[in-house]
């Protein structure tokens, strides 16, 4: 058997089997032999086995699995070409098929078209019962997790005998009928329990083929420049030429798209402190890709494994996947995907990563009016260790309320989800990954390099909990409670029992605004320790001193800090809580996440010691540019001489313990609390600004 993986055969029958994978020296020599000599004999395995230090087997058995690739490529090529004959044939009978429509027979006079017209209908009355048979299926699945028959829910409309209105419905655009509302019945994405289901035999082809086109098409957007693309600002960002794009990859129904449905492109390219196979494992493993987009990805998970890798690599991986984008705010709904990742190595050093969402709801039981077209990025290796990247994001969004006003232009313009967003995320959090394997601080209390690494693991983990706290994948939806919008807060209500997080009834209250700031100034504002007195109520006035800082990138605001408050007069015995922050930007935003830890707690991770179960109940900021014209991280910050017609918009979130008992339920004076709460530290924070800008 050619497997891409090398088994033990030596493993008893039943017993696991193992998989050797070869290292990145050891497939570049295998690699430029294999380009002189493909078939290798005796000997010359032999010699590559002393010179890479791996058996004979291997080498032989690698040797067969290259030249099963290299066929198999060759066979992709030739059915692109055979692909591109048929649609030409196909068009011409189309052709031919409307001519003869017209031919009427010089005997008899009428026309040639009636037999033809009795056979479309009968292959119309085919494809009714097999969707009716598909129908079928799917709600009997259904009804186990309604506990009643889904056909109940179903208005029944029946067909008359001659009737030839039949919909005729395929793999493209195949939909469940409206009147099957699972939102409306309780049952929606965020809330279901039970786990999604996997590819059948059937589907795995056509999964294979969608993947495929949607590689080719990433390689082509990725490197395909004017008139495809458009550069539409000084900062780099690009825009997708629709029409031109539709010309190069046309697409069934694309030119009736809905009058609500909105377009997201972008374009994006960077450099990252890490290596291609370093990358495309946390990109193909669903929890090293959330932790890798902490303020992105708040939700991930693998449904299923439709391929594997070749070569003990991630070549060839084909995985089903799901995911929640973030927007970071609770006026930004989050945006839910299930999409196929597919990874390919193009050549050495080279890898592309594609993703396409599942046109079909058979797979996630849920038609969608989000749609992830092929996206993806290029990766590849540098001399100095670094990667290049090169990100794609195009989206089909469907939205019937407009975006709030808030983020009108940083969501419409595709910032919010762009590809700039990505690969700004990409950086900081590679070079969070470089600072993890060789932390430091600049406080000295922490005494060794485990003590810093655990330090940066649970300040990772309240960031991660912030943030998704923001989301909606948790089931919980965003209110706004009446009378209580002095500053338009919205709430939502959430047990836990998760370890690391304190077990009981929490409401979590946020609100956005609009501040006449760059975001620049505003991050730097908040994260400064002197300046916390000004606007954090829970404070009670008291200034706060650094007690440790670890820094996690190469700008200054990018580090871990632990403050303790400061007495007045000095009180050296109370010393019982501490206060574990964390402060990061880039290009395409910026946080800064804190909440109270206890000295037992904290001394854990300073000693080195797992802090997975230290609980934590984080609150923060969130600081966007607001979309418009100059906006940006580094745009002209409004406390400077030369001013910009642009701000930021801040979120602020708050979470409160209602309550330990999970029975608790929630409170008006709950609710009161938290929005006094919000209120006075959102003006604290503008009468702030306001001082420092007369």
């Amino acid at each position: 058997m050619d497997s891409g993986d090398e088994q033990d055969v030596s493993v008893p029958k039943g017993k696991k089997k193992r998989y050797h994978r070869h290292t990145p020296r050891q497939i570049q020599e295998l690699e430029s032999i294999f380009k002189m000599c493909p078939h290798p004999d005796e000997k010359q395995r032999m010699q590559l086995s002393r010179d890479l230090g791996l058996e004979p087997r291997q080498i032989k058995f690698w040797f067969q699995n290259r030249r099963t690739q290299m066929k198999v490529q060759h066979e992709r090529s030739d059915n692109c070409v055979l692909r591109s004959e048929n649609d030409r044939i196909r068009c011409e009978n189309i052709a031919m098929s409307e001519a003869l429509k017209n031919i009427i027979c010089p005997t008899c006079g009428t026309s040639q078209s009636s037999e033809d017209s009795y056979f479309d209908e009968q292959k119309l009355r085919m494809e009714n019962a097999r969707l009716k048979d598909e129908l079928d299926r799917v709600s009997s699945i259904t009804s186990k997790y309604l506990g009643r028959p889904a056909m109940q829910l179903l208005p029944i409309q029946t067909l008359s005998a001659s009737s030839v209105d039949i919909a005729v419905g395929g793999y493209e655009n195949t939909e469940f009928p409206p009147s099957l509302d699972l939102d409306l019945l309780g049952i929606g994405l965020q809330s279901m329990s039970f786990p999604f289901p996997t590819v059948s035999d059937v589907e795995r082809p056509m999964m294979l083929e969608l993947a495929t086109r949607s590689m080719d098409e990433l390689i082509r957007l990725a490197r395909t420049n004017e008139p495809l693309w458009t550069r539409i600002d000084s900062d780099g960002r690009e825009n997708l030429n629709l029409e031109t794009y539709d010309a190069l990859f046309p697409r069934p129904g694309q030119q009736f798209r809905s009058a609500d449905t909105r377009v997201e492109t972008s374009r994006g390219s960077g450099d990252v402190i890490m290596n291609s196979f370093a990358l495309v494992d946390m990109f193909m493993d669903s929890s090293k890709w959330m932790e890798l987009f902490p303020t992105i990805v708040s939700n991930a998970r693998t449904i299923d494994v439709l391929m594997s890798g070749m070569d003990g690599s991630r070549s060839g991986a084909l995985v089903l996947m799901f995911g929640e984008f973030l927007g970071l705010s609770p006026v930004v709904p989050s945006r839910e995907f299930c999409f196929l990742r597919y990874c390919q190595q193009l050549e050495q050093g080279l890898w592309a990563i594609s993703d396409v969402s599942i046109p079909s709801p058979k797979v996630h039981f849920l038609p969608s009016p989000k749609r992830r077209l092929p996206s993806g990025c290029l990766i590849q290796d540098m001399p100095n260790g670094y990667s290049k990247i090169v990100w794609v994001e195009h989206m089909e969004i469907e939205e019937k309320n407009p975006t709030h006003q808030l983020y009108h232009d940083l969501v419409d313009s595709g910032i919010a989800f762009g590809a700039q967003r990505w690969v700004a995320t990409l950086q900081r959090m590679c070079r969070w990954i470089s600072c993890l394997n060789s932390p430091r601080d600049l406080g000295g209390v922490i005494p060794n390099d485990d003590g810093k690494r655990s330090m940066m693991r649970l300040s990772q983990r309240m960031v991660s909990n912030f943030c998704s706290t923001l989301g909606s994948y948790n089931g919980y939806r965003w209110t706004a409670p009446a009378g209580l919008n002095d500053v338009g807060v919205r709430v939502t209500v959430h047990r836990c029992s998760d370890p690391g997080q304190p077990n009981g009834v929490f409401l979590c209250a946020a609100t956005s605004l609009w501040l006449p700031y760059s975001p620049h100034s505003v991050f730097s504002f908040l994260r400064d320790e002197q300046s916390r007195v000004q606007w954090d109520v829970l404070s009670r006035g008291k200034a706060v001193q650094e007690v440790t800082r670890i820094p996690n990138g190469q700008h200054p605001g990018n580090c871990i800090s632990l403050l303790r408050a400061t007495m007045n007069p000095p009180n050296m015995n109370d010393r019982s809580m501490l206060i574990l922050q964390e402060s990061c930007t880039d290009p395409s935003g910026s946080l800064v996440v804190y909440a109270s830890i206890e000295v037992p707690s904290i001394n854990i991770a300073i000693n080195g010691e797992d802090p997975s179960f230290i609980p934590l109940l984080p609150s923060g900021f969130v600081v966007f540019p607001d979309g418009r014209s100059g906006a940006g991280i580094n745009a002209t910050s409004s406390l400077n001489p030369l001013r910009v017609p642009s701000g930021s918009v801040l979120t602020v979130a708050f979470q409160i313990m209602v309550s330990s008992l999970p029975s608790a339920k929630l409170s008006h004076e709950s609710v009161m609390t938290v929005n006094n709460v919000i209120s006075t530290t959102v003006q604290q924070i503008k009468s702030a600004l306001r001082s420092l800008d007369p």
